[in-house]
């Protein structure tokens, strides 16, 4: 599907829809301010802007449109303001609070979700031996294939009417929540007294509250009923967690219509396909981003988007040596520039633009299509700039371990907080990506954060501005803290109320980089071709030409000051930094 021109030339928006004020009207009414305008012609919300339960949205019940935060005359106000919408899909999984997976409990194997999940012992029927607690542990060579997200097992154990349990395929979070019983939950046991039900419901929600084994409880007198008064306690128990789906089953595709058409008619212009490297699951293949079964899957992706006139942005985190990103590109698919974020950092701390100007000369020379960004709802990428050993042949990164070991510890030193990777025994076998503000992350340095917006505005593919970045936020510890197993990314998260807003827009760095990216997303200039100079290592030159439209961006690494000249229309304007 061929982009128009205002969405090559536009900036993007990202935030949730309560991440300005306390509801997406909030983020209109900023969008609205004079401050704001011509700024953005995207806006990439994200999914807690539909039904949601876990990981900040992405965990979804379903497609409709979360009432709590958002209201159907905020899209027409995004109409008004021209401005057009970014969504996610979440193709791998579904929350446990889905219609479907709800069904699926409570009807058992009578449920027509049955085969819309992936049931891992039945996955792994024949390919490994049950462990005990009744488990299928695959065999080493099939197990050793798997890419884990997180320790132990992708699975979650559930629990059926029956009393029976069964694993499900849960590649990403999970909880499992004990919830306190009362003595009604008692009444159908015979032989109970009010005052003994009353002291064995003392005593189990000690338990649960204390997260003691409910197999340790010593019921005394009613030993003979413990098997029954702990699978009472067992069937109360509740679940969050995101479902893997079964891609084979045909009520997952039809999800699939049904959901794009639905984004479509809130006006969607471009859709991430978040998680999709992980839905094609096949026994003896890894589950991340196999083949064919992964292309195939994206081709049947592909024909819906087409039919609801929706541009497809496959989300994918892989080592640069890996070269995912080209065949990704090859397919004619916009890809994820996740590399520009650490070429960023590195460019500036190192004092040199080697490493980032090869790649942007890589992306104009290879024709790549890319959305970048710098902050984003996520961490900052360090997995994406290695090198990767692929057919026993090392193919380089962007950046050297060392070098990107450096950018690592500089942003831990800084506050970062670690996002690990693990294999199938559970231990860690990378980092993943570190979490924190990007302004943080540059050591809460003004300049350098004008360089690095004015470096992202200058890249070649559309750029997308996470809201925190554009206040300079900071990291936030105690939201990290407080945000238990997934905690390290609220460091980047920050809630910014009307106030913060009215505030941050008269203090020069908000200022200063709305005035970059209004040049970005209002220049001709950017929708013509880019020249890059890469003679000098401690500069930056970079200039945009369409006929007489010309944008100019100088930067001296050394001091991190640099100067945009903009000639349009015979007018020279020069503006420093």
């Amino acid at each position: 599907m061929q982009q128009n021109n205002e969405i090559n030339n536009g900036v993007m928006l990202n935030a949730y829809p309560d991440s300005i004020g306390t509801k997406f009207s909030d983020t209109m009414a900023m969008l609205k301010m004079s401050e704001f305008k011509d700024a953005f012609s995207l806006l990439y919300v994200l999914p807690t802007f539909f039904n949601s339960d876990l990981d900040r949205g992405f965990s979804i019940i379903d497609y409709n449109i979360n009432k709590d935060l958002v209201d159907t005359n905020d899209l027409n106000d995004l109409k008004t303001l021209d401005i057009k919408l970014k969504f996610d899909i979440v193709l791998n999984h579904l929350s446990v609070g889905s219609p479907q997976f709800k069904d699926l409990l409570q009807k058992g194997d009578k449920s027509i979700f049955k085969d819309f999940f992936i049931n891992w012992n039945e996955f792994w029927e024949g390919y490994g031996v049950k462990n005990e607690d009744d488990i299928v542990i695959p065999e080493p060579q099939f197990l050793n294939k798997l890419f884990m997200r997180k320790s132990g097992l992708p699975i979650l154990k559930v629990r059926f009417p029956d009393g029976s349990e069964q694993p499900y395929w849960n590649t990403f979070y999970q909880q499992i929540t004990y919830n306190p019983i009362f003595e009604t939950d008692l009444k159908n046991i015979q032989g109970l007294t009010d005052s003994s039900k009353t002291q064995i419901v003392k005593k189990i929600n000690h338990a649960i509250e204390q997260s003691i084994d409910l197999c340790a409880i010593d019921f005394e007198d009613f030993t003979n009923l413990k098997t029954e008064i702990v699978q009472i306690v067992e069937n109360k128990r509740s679940y969050l967690g995101q479902m893997d789906v079964n891609a084979s089953s045909p009520l997952v595709w039809e999800f699939y219509e049904e959901t794009l058409q639905k984004l479509s008619s809130y006006g969607c212009t471009i859709l991430r396909l978040d998680a999709f490297a992980y839905l094609h699951k096949q026994v003896g293949e890894s589950n991340f981003f196999n083949k064919p079964g992964t292309w195939e899957y994206l081709e049947r992706i592909k024909n819906i988007a087409q039919k609801n006139n929706l541009m497809l942005l496959p989300e994918i985190h892989a080592e640069y040596g890996l070269h995912l990103h080209d065949e990704v590109a090859n397919k004619g698919y916009y890809i994820y520039d996740f590399f520009l974020p650490g070429l960023t950092i590195h460019t500036i701390e190192s004092k040199s633009s080697k490493a980032l100007l090869s790649w942007a000369n890589e992306i104009v020379t290879k024709g790549y299509k890319t959305v970048n960004m710098l902050g984003c709802h996520d961490g900052i990428p360090v997995l994406d700039l290695k090198g990767k050993e692929v057919n026993g042949v090392y193919n380089k990164g962007l950046l050297e371990d060392a070098e990107i070991e450096k950018i690592m510890n500089t942003i831990m030193e800084r506050g970062g907080r670690v996002k690990n990777l693990y294999d199938p025994s559970g231990n860690k076998i990378s980092y993943y990506q570190i979490n924190a503000t990007f302004f943080s992350a540059l050591g809460e340095d003004e300049q350098k954060m004008l360089l690095a917006r004015a470096i992202q505005m200058f890249m070649p593919g559309i750029p997308q501005v996470w809201y925190l970045d554009i206040f300079a936020g900071r990291n936030n510890y105690q939201a990290a803290d407080n945000g238990g197993s997934a905690g390290h990314k609220e460091i980047n998260r920050t809630t910014l109320s009307m106030q913060d807003v009215t505030q941050g827009l008269t203090t020069a760095i908000v200022k200063k980089q709305l005035e970059i990216i209004r040049l970005r997303n209002t220049t001709k200039a950017f929708l013509g071709k880019v020249e890059i100079n890469d003679d000098l290592e401690d500069k930056i030159d970079i200039k945009w030409i369409n006929n007489k439209s010309v944008i100019h961006l100088k930067a001296d690494l050394e001091s991190y000051k640099f100067t945009i000249e903009h000639i349009e229309n015979g007018i020279t304007t020069v503006f420093s930094y």
